[in-house]
């Protein structure tokens, strides 16, 4: 088998297309939660907070000078950030306990009986005739 083909067969196989399509959603719905934080929750908050934008909270430990930048330790987008994985973890939590509930329902759903052999068939059908008799 060529190594083409080997790689095609794992490409295509369906959990790791699974797995890609996850990704793909799942950075998309980061990028979402981020900018409801920042955009929506941050903004109230500082308002709230009297007036503080958490994009600029920073303790600078040197000031610029000249063309350096200057060096800071910017707090407020840790904050930030620490909002949107908690936002981020919950949903994830909510989603795997619905995942979980569905699963147990499923799971506690009685299964059918299985249909009797062909062996327990005949003998149901030998004993009806001998009744019958």
């Amino acid at each position: 088998m060529g190594m083409a083909q080997e790689f095609k067969d794992f490409a295509l196989r369906g959990n790791v297309v699974d797995m890609a399509v996850g990704i793909i959603i799942g950075a998309s719905f980061g990028r979402i939660v981020s900018s409801f934080v920042s955009d929506v929750i941050m903004p109230p908050l500082g308002l709230l907070l009297g007036g503080v934008d958490f994009k600029d909270l920073a303790i600078v430990l040197q000031e610029a000078i000249g063309e350096t930048p200057a060096v800071t330790i910017s707090y407020g987008a840790f904050i930030q950030t620490v909002v949107d994985f908690v936002i981020i973890a919950m949903a994830i939590f909510v989603a795997v306990k619905v995942m979980n509930s569905m699963k147990a329902k499923q799971e506690a759903a009685p299964a059918a009986p299985p249909a009797p052999s062909k062996e327990e068939v005949l003998l149901s059908e030998i004993r009806d005739i001998l009744k019958s008799k």
